[in-house]
């Protein structure tokens, strides 16, 4: 069993390393070649099923990608743009959600409304890496790219917000909006300031090992 698991992953490795090398060839952003290749291996018969535990995918793989995007982004002019970045984070991704949720109820049957907010919670958020790679080949304004880099970085807080209350409205089947407003400011605060503690921790460790020029 975690021999076949090592197989699958280096293949799957593997294909991924091609597929951006093909993007990059052809000029295409890397994360549609990578959709599409698992839209398409989706439907062969008899692929195995993989589940990861969704603790390993924060704690793991999202801080990197965060890491990679917020690497490269000019704090400049995401002082600049703040007002737009935080208005498209927070009430963009409520809105989508909102719409998704009510679109997805009318169209699905059996689908509910909070069922709805939690499918909209997932789909909302773009992704930070894929919103870079995918601007990068576009000529439009720098100022409309630093706007949608910024706005990316952060909207997984209020995605998840929604997401969380979203599952709990399904399990329990009430939704309370005071605890909602409550865990809102709660976790964008406590996320902020705990974002800012690590970013300075690592940011001095990065400068510490950095090579003394001789």
């Amino acid at each position: 069993m975690i021999h076949s698991y090592v197989i699958i992953s280096i293949a799957v490795l593997l294909s991924v390393m091609i597929l951006v090398m093909i993007g990059q060839k052809l000029k295409v952003a890397y994360p549609i070649f990578l959709v599409i290749a698992g839209l398409l291996i989706s439907f062969v018969p008899g692929m195995p099923r993989i589940e990861i535990e969704p603790d390993l995918v924060f704690l793991i793989f999202l801080p990197p990608i965060l890491f990679e995007a917020a690497w490269f982004t000019s704090w400049q002019d995401f002082h600049k743009w703040r007002k737009q970045i935080f208005s498209m984070a927070f009430g963009l991704v409520f809105l989508t959600s909102i719409v998704v949720a009510y679109l997805s109820s009318s169209i699905i049957p059996g689908l509910t409304v909070a069922m709805g907010f939690l499918l909209g919670g997932v789909n909302s958020p773009p992704d930070a890496v894929a919103a870079t790679s995918v601007l990068k080949h576009m000529k439009i304004p720098k100022k409309i790219t630093n706007i949608l880099e910024g706005e990316s970085l952060i909207n997984d807080a209020s995605s998840l917000i929604v997401f969380k209350f979203a599952l709990a409205a399904v399990i329990s089947g009430q939704f309370i909006w005071r605890d909602a407003v409550q865990d809102f400011f709660t976790m964008a605060i406590g996320g902020i300031a705990v974002g800012v503690a690590v970013g300075f921790l690592f940011g001095a460790l990065l400068k510490l090992s950095r090579p003394i020029p001789i």
